[in-house]
């Protein structure tokens, strides 16, 4: 009898992880509560996988009528309309803080402000075009497009199980996410993005090779700066860890 208010759980969970990451209108009526929102962080790579799969059928449509780079520059296009450039504009915030402010406190209040400055905006400018330059060298490019969206979200659940949250609760839309972080779906979560790698490895053998360090490697370095500078993760750190773990993902394919 417990099994399907389980199932319904688990269900509710994974809406709630793509309304929380992307735009995609959620398929299922959410009970919401912290505690559901905790678990839905379990299926953060899934989402990916599911944004991977759009950008694949994308890349395939627009490359019916255009060249192979404004293919790629419409995929893109469309990932920061799907998702809202939810973790670009971490990686803006997060530069932003990170080379404006001199103390944590201060660090912190920059990361708040929805301006973006002169550190986000060449930051986000260059992350943009290393992306796509680094797709137009990549040989199987619907095979990045595909895995690199579910390898990259494994990352902020590292950063969210080693390190301890620093942003004011209160005023931050990420704030149910950390709490209670479970190890065990972290554990769930890095066995499926494994398995996906190791699958698709089938067509780029690289790609399980690059695999562990765009994860752990940005996760180590990512989180070591973090600590050093703030003494934890923000919202907006994870987003940017999610794009720090694609272009490295891209730079071994």
């Amino acid at each position: 009898m417990a099994t399907k208010p389980s199932l319904n759980n688990e269900w509710q969970a994974f809406w709630l992880a793509v309304g929380f990451l992307t735009r995609i209108p959620m398929l299922a009526q959410i009970n919401y509560s912290q505690r559901l929102m905790n678990k839905s962080s379990l299926y953060f790579p899934l989402v990916g996988l599911l944004l991977g799969i759009i950008y694949v059928v994308a890349f395939t449509l627009f490359s019916l009528v255009a060249s192979p780079l404004v293919a790629i520059v419409l995929v893109l296009i469309a990932h920061l309309f799907i998702t809202g450039a939810f973790h670009e504009d971490g990686l803006a915030d997060s530069i932003d803080a990170l080379g404006g402010g001199y103390t944590v406190k201060k660090r912190l209040e920059i990361m708040k402000d929805s301006r973006i400055g002169t550190y986000g905006t060449v930051a986000l400018v260059m992350a943009l075009l290393l992306k796509v330059a680094l797709l137009m060298e990549v040989e199987h490019i619907w095979l990045a497009l595909l895995a690199a969206p579910a390898i990259s979200r494994l990352t902020p659940l590292l950063l969210m199980a080693t390190l301890p949250y620093v942003t004011d609760p209160d005023k931050s839309k990420s704030k149910p996410v950390p709490d209670e972080f479970s190890n065990a779906r972290l554990t769930i979560a890095a066995a499926f993005v494994l398995i996906l790698s190791a699958t698709l490895s089938f067509w780029h053998p690289l790609l399980i090779i690059g695999t562990l360090p765009a994860v752990l490697l940005v996760a180590l370095c990512w989180g070591a700066y973090l600590r050093g500078q703030l003494g934890g993760h923000t919202g907006d750190a994870l987003g940017a860890s999610v794009v720090f773990s694609e272009l490295v993902l891209l730079m071994f394919l």
